[in-house]
């Protein structure tokens, strides 16, 4: 699986600025949480790792809009059996994650909790404070998972795969 490629299809519908609350550097934070939760959760990290580029991918702006993550969650089903090949299950994990990611508050399943997990403990971006309360994992909910992931947020950290593995240069996205 190349994300770099389901990201380039991905910008080449998005809507809104790259360097927005819900933007790129969102995504590759999530990204960042959802692997280093995976890896204690034992969740699906194929799944973590394209919900992390595809939950707010069809956002049409950057305030309310409750039915994004059931758009994001269609447009993966285009992206199926060509740039996303997963199995049957993983799949709906996906599907489930994106169009759940902030509507439902919890799931039964290990990677659907790590997925809505890695967004959430990017929430001090927008001014939120994540609370565990509020979370799904007992990785997630730590002090120090918290505290690293809402210093990243708030400082509105771009990880560095985001030029280094994506190619995407923040300070001159018009080239996109």
């Amino acid at each position: 699986m190349d994300l770099t490629l389901i990201l380039q299809a991905v910008l080449a519908e998005y809507r809104l600025p790259l360097n927005g609350d819900h933007g790129v550097a969102h995504w590759a934070r999530v990204l960042f949480n959802g692997r280093l939760l995976a890896s204690e959760t034992g969740a699906n990290p194929t799944v973590v790792e394209l919900f992390a580029v595809l939950h707010d991918s069809r956002r049409v702006n950057e305030m309310g809009d409750p039915q994004h993550g059931v758009r994001a969650a269609e447009f993966a089903s285009t992206l199926r059996g060509t740039l996303i090949q997963v199995s049957d299950q993983e799949f709906a994990m996906l599907h489930r994650a994106c169009a759940g990611h902030t509507v439902e508050r919890d799931h039964p399943d290990v990677t659907i909790q790590t997925c809505w997990d890695a967004d959430r403990l990017d929430l001090g971006r927008v001014g939120i404070t994540p609370h565990p309360s509020r979370l799904c994992t007992p990785v997630a909910k730590r002090d120090e998972i918290l505290r690293e992931a809402d210093r990243r947020a708030i400082r509105g950290l771009v990880p560095e795969l985001v030029r280094h593995e994506w190619g995407i240069d923040l300070n001159v996205a018009s080239d996109w």
